[in-house]
């Protein structure tokens, strides 16, 4: 199930420090020696700080291939909801085990902060939580300052609370099940070591997970498998490529007015070639092994999910020169702000023009 979750009252109760370094390059691991309190004056701003990246994610669970009582983090969790006192030996050890994964050479260093958290409203329950955040590079900041009647520039060098780079929100619910987890990674997929080897955490599957993701895979299904006569090559300049999957559209329009899910049912009205059945298959196969999600034949439709995953469809414009662009949810719903369409008679083709400041990649 997915817990709405309320951090207005949150307040931090004790802080464990570490300066994480990488092994392989012979980099330290400095832990505290006792636990940081934090002042009354200073709570509103580092409560907010540190539950923010928080508020909008999936939940997941602690998962280990054998038993739950092996999974290290968890059993440090454990400790540390059972007694206060086991914060900074727990949360030591929690810091050793990143410590220990941290050996691939692409790995930064970074700062860490393991805090008990309480007052979080947890679907009108009263929570606990651990909050684990690692950041990976300190920014320069100036700071003016009087000393003896004047004013002073200084250079200072501090965590941005706006670029932490991983998080880890482990909430005192579900404690039999591999309690109830939060985390981000802002590496993406291309860093998995946080949330596969360092946590090991699976996601919950509930309604709100099957609906985004079988419809995320039907939209991925349908429009890998039609012929490549695009929308984006027809001569009506008023349907848009990002508006114009029409494939996709009909497959989403399955869970229009129903309340329950049947994977029969939506392969016979959703999947309607073998290709794309196929391809919905091999999907579910992959997402099944690599990810720990068991897709279920049948289970409740989460409405909102799949407005998600129509959103999505409409962000991906797929031309039928085999090259796709992807707009962000803000512009999806504005797409002449940054492209402009146009014609070459040179060429006898239509081409899209994207303006931007700089290239981020």
């Amino acid at each position: 199930m997915t817990l709405k979750l309320d951090f207005s009252a949150a307040r931090i109760t004790g802080l464990v420090l570490a300066k994480v370094g990488n092994p392989s390059r012979d980099e330290p691991l400095q832990t505290s020696k006792q636990v940081f309190h934090v002042d009354d004056a200073d709570q509103p701003t580092l409560s907010a700080i540190f539950t923010r990246p928080f508020r909008s994610l999936p939940g997941q669970r602690f998962h280990h291939h054998t038993a739950l009582e092996k999974h290290e983090v968890n059993s440090c969790a454990a400790a540390i909801f059972g007694s206060d006192d086991a914060l900074l030996s727990s949360g030591i050890e929690i810091a050793e085990r990143l410590y220990a994964k941290s050996s691939h050479p692409n790995i930064k260093s970074g700062d860490l902060c393991i805090s008990l958290v309480e007052g979080i409203d947890a679907d009108g329950e009263t929570k606990r939580a651990i909050c684990i955040l690692k950041s990976e590079s300190v920014t320069p900041f100036l700071s003016i300052s009087t000393r003896d009647g004047d004013l002073q520039l200084a250079t200072e060098h501090g965590i941005n609370p706006e670029k932490i780079d991983k998080g880890c929100l482990i909430l005192d619910h579900f404690p039999h099940k591999g309690y109830y987890v939060l985390t981000f990674d802002r590496a993406g997929s291309e860093s998995r070591f946080w949330v596969r080897d360092f946590l090991s955490v699976q996601p919950i599957s509930d309604a709100a997970l099957l609906s985004k993701r079988v419809a995320e895979m039907a939209v991925a299904a349908v429009t890998s498998t039609v012929p490549e006569t695009s929308d984006a090559a027809s001569d009506d300049e008023d349907s848009p490529p990002w508006n114009s999957n029409l494939a996709a559209r009909e497959a989403l329009s399955y869970f229009d007015g129903k309340k329950t899910f049947s994977m029969q049912e939506f392969e016979e009205q959703a999947l309607r070639t073998p290709e794309a059945r196929r391809a919905f298959a091999e999907e579910r196969k992959r997402i099944e092994e690599e990810e720990g999600v068991k897709l279920d034949d049948s289970f409740d439709i989460s409405k909102r999910d799949v407005t998600k995953a129509k959103k999505l469809m409409k962000s991906v414009m797929r031309l039928d020169t085999g090259v796709e662009i992807r707009l962000k949810p803000k512009v999806v719903d504005k797409p002449d702000s940054v492209l402009e369409k146009g014609y070459d008679e040179s060429r006898g083709m239509k081409y899209i023009k994207v303006y931007f400041h700089k290239d981020l990649a």
